[in-house]
C-alpha cells in the first residue's frame, strides 16, 4: 500500500495532509486526511468517523478540532465514509441515488448483500487497514480512541464496542444510537445486511450494550446531543442507548445541550471537550 499525499496545510503549528491509497478492503482508491501535531511524537490517534454524505474534508474544514489536538498532542485521522468508483479494476462501485443510502453512506459495516457486498466493507478497512497504514506511515504510540458524527457516531460506538482490544475511549456527537429501530438504519441494514434482523444487531450500539459488548472496558462513553437536532426524536434515539447502558452497568455521559442543532455548528462548540476526553485515556 503506498499513501500519496493529494494536499498538505500547516495548522495550529502541525501538520495536516489529504491522502489517497488503494484499499485491499475495499478494492477501491480511499481517501482521508491526518493531522500530526508538532514536534518529533510519537503521538496516540484519534479517528473521526463522519456521517451521511460526507468525505474526509467535511471534518477537516468545519470540525475546528486541530488546536486541541495540537495542545494534546494527538494525530486525527478522518476517512472518507465510503468507497467510490471506479473501483481498482475500472469497474463502477455500487450507488444509489438517495442521499443516505450507497455511496457517501457505508455504516461502517460489512456489506453481505450485493451488489454492496463487493465494496462496501468499511467495518474491515477501519478497524484493520486503516490502522495498520496509519502506524506504519506515522509517528504513533499505537494507541488510539474513536469518535464520530451521526452515521459516524454510531460506526464509533459499534466499532468500539465490537473491537474493544483496538481503541482506548469512545464518544460521539448525535449518534445514530439504535439503527435497528429507526429509517435510517432500518433502509440501510436491509439493504447491506439482508432480512435477518439478528444480523443487524451485531451493527446496534443500544443492543450491544445490552448483550454485554466491552464489559468493563470503557470507564466512560461521552456523547453529546443537542436538543433541537430535528433528527432526535425520529433518528437518534439517545434514550434507548441510555436505557441499554444503565441495565448494564455500563457508564454512558449523554449530555443534551440546550438549543443545538444537528450540524458543524454544534460539533466546534464542544470539539475540544472531547479531544481533552480522549486524550486523558491516550496517555493513562
Amino acid at each position: 500500500m503506498t499513501l500519496q499525499t493529494t494536499k498538505t496545510h500547516i495548522v495550529h503549528g502541525g501538520t495536516l495532509r489529504y491522502l489517497k491509497h488503494d484499499s485491499a478492503a475495499t478494492g477501491t482508491p480511499m481517501t482521508l486526511s491526518v493531522f500530526v501535531p508538532g514536534g518529533e511524537g510519537p503521538f496516540p490517534v484519534l479517528i473521526w468517523l463522519s456521517g451521511l454524505t460526507c468525505t474526509e474534508d467535511n471534518f477537516t474544514t468545519k470540525a475546528g478540532a486541530y488546536q486541541a489536538a495540537a495542545e494534546h498532542g494527538v494525530i486525527i485521522v478522518a476517512p472518507d465514509t465510503s468507497p467510490r468508483g471506479p473501483d481498482l479494476k475500472g469497474e463502477g462501485v455500487a450507488d444509489d441515488p438517495a442521499y443516505d443510502l450507497g455511496q457517501g453512506a457505508g455504516f461502517y459495516l460489512d456489506a453481505t448483500q450485493a451488489p454492496w457486498a463487493a465494496h462496501f466493507r468499511m467495518e474491515s478497512y477501519v478497524t484493520g487497514e486503516l490502522i495498520d497504514l496509519i502506524d506504519a506511515e506515522f509517528p504513533t504510540t499505537g494507541v488510539r480512541s474513536i469518535s464520530g458524527h451521526s452515521m459516524g457516531g454510531h460506526g464509533a460506538l459499534t466499532l468500539a464496542l465490537k473491537h474493544p482490544d483496538l481503541f482506548r475511549s469512545v464518544s460521539a456527537f448525535a449518534p445514530i444510537c439504535s439503527p435497528t429501530r429507526c429509517p435510517w438504519g432500518e433502509k440501510a441494514f436491509t439493504a447491506y445486511l439482508g432480512e435477518d434482523r439478528a444480523a443487524w444487531d451485531r451493527h446496534d450500539a443500544a443492543k450491544l450494550i445490552a448483550a454485554g459488548a466491552a464489559p468493563g472496558v470503557y470507564d466512560d462513553i461521552l456523547i453529546d446531543q443537542g436538543d433541537a437536532d430535528s433528527f432526535l426524536t425520529d433518528q437518534l434515539k439517545p434514550e434507548l442507548l441510555q436505557a441499554a447502558a444503565d441495565a448494564a452497568g455500563q457508564k454512558v455521559t449523554i449530555r443534551l445541550q440546550p438549543g443545538y442543532d444537528h450540524s458543524y455548528f454544534f460539533m466546534t462548540s464542544f470539539i475540544a471537550d472531547h479531544i481533552a476526553f480522549h486524550a486523558e485515556r491516550l496517555k493513562a
